[in-house]
């Protein structure tokens, strides 16, 4: 498809994005052998992103000549500062929390100004929610926490991926099954997929769905989803707006509606005209801001492959 649309003309330059950039602050590089190399050594840390994204750029280095880089979703959250950084495990085994979707965190954090003025630079949650689904707690436009930690399996409940779990249920788990099959049961059997028993991990398919089973899956997520927020209010001290991007967050308004009624305690309703017309705000009068920016991941990337172009 995309020789397709180049129709002969060659790129000057190819930026991929990379789930998973492991410890560098860096929010690109170039792709060459040592950073290829490097990456692949992360794929246990992200195995349902790394693989594809590395097989990416095999097929670009198979046919064209131009410089490719690597934009990271881990980037954005070098900012985390070390109470929501750390894992209560010992500093020597050398894990941490990393946060995910920094792309597109990044991207809303370009379009707060613009639509909150002063107020982007207050205390604001987003919930980037698809079939990968987070949270990204930002104060003056930074990631202070977020909800995804050491790999993007972690956090609230996604489409095959169950979040955050109970360390004994994962040791027993482990006890029941091999390496390979306790990674397939992580990312591809758990999340929504587990909790409407089967039916599906999509979000669409779920609510058209008039079966039980559907219902109790999409209002555990909503639930959870609530959860998250209510505790980055409580450590932050409150909330000044709430933002909904990702398939879900810009598709879904009864998944929007389930979310925010039992959150007026924090300030935020919906007009229920706007939600329901996937208005960019969204807010019912005097409430908190409630917005629907649009993930534009490629926009970031875009910007950051042009830096490096300069640079280099």
């Amino acid at each position: 498809m995309l020789l397709k649309d180049l129709d002969g003309e060659m790129p000057d330059a190819i930026g991929h994005r990379f789930v998973h950039g492991g410890e560098v602050i860096d929010s690109a590089r170039v792709l060459d052998a040592a950073e290829i190399e490097r990456l692949r050594g992360l794929i246990p840390l992200a195995p349902l992103h790394l693989p594809g994204n590395l097989l990416g750029v095999e097929l670009c280095r198979a046919r064209f000549e131009a410089p490719q880089i690597a934009c990271f979703d881990t980037a954005f959250h070098h900012t985390l500062p070390e109470l929501a950084r750390r894992l209560p495990i010992p500093q020597t085994l050398g894990m941490r929390r990393y946060g995910f979707h920094g792309l597109n965190y990044a991207y809303i954090a370009s379009r707060l100004p613009v639509l909150l003025g002063e107020g982007a630079h207050g205390r604001i949650v987003v919930a980037h929610l698809g079939s990968g689904a987070s949270l990204c707690l930002l104060e003056n436009l930074r990631s202070v926490d977020t909800s995804m930690g050491y790999t993007p399996a972690g956090g609230i409940p996604m489409g095959t991926r169950s979040g955050d779990l109970d360390p004994g249920v994962m040791l027993e788990l482990a006890r029941r099954h091999d390496h390979a099959a306790l990674s397939d049961l992580v990312y591809h059997q758990m999340g929504l997929l587990a909790l409407s028993d089967g039916e599906s991990g999509d979000m669409a398919t779920l609510l058209a769905s008039h079966s039980e089973s559907a219902r109790f899956a999409v209002n555990y997520f909503c639930r959870q989803v609530r959860a998250a927020i209510g505790g980055f209010a409580a450590k932050a001290g409150g909330i000044d707006a709430l933002v909904f991007s990702g398939g879900i967050g810009e598709n879904a308004p009864e998944i929007r509606a389930r979310i925010c009624e039992p959150l007026r305690f924090l300030g935020f309703a919906l007009d229920a005209e706007a939600n329901r017309g996937n208005q960019a705000l969204m807010h019912a009068e005097g409430a908190n801001p409630v917005l629907r920016i649009m993930a534009n991941e490629e926009e970031i990337i875009l910007e950051q492959v042009q830096a490096m172009l300069v640079v280099a």
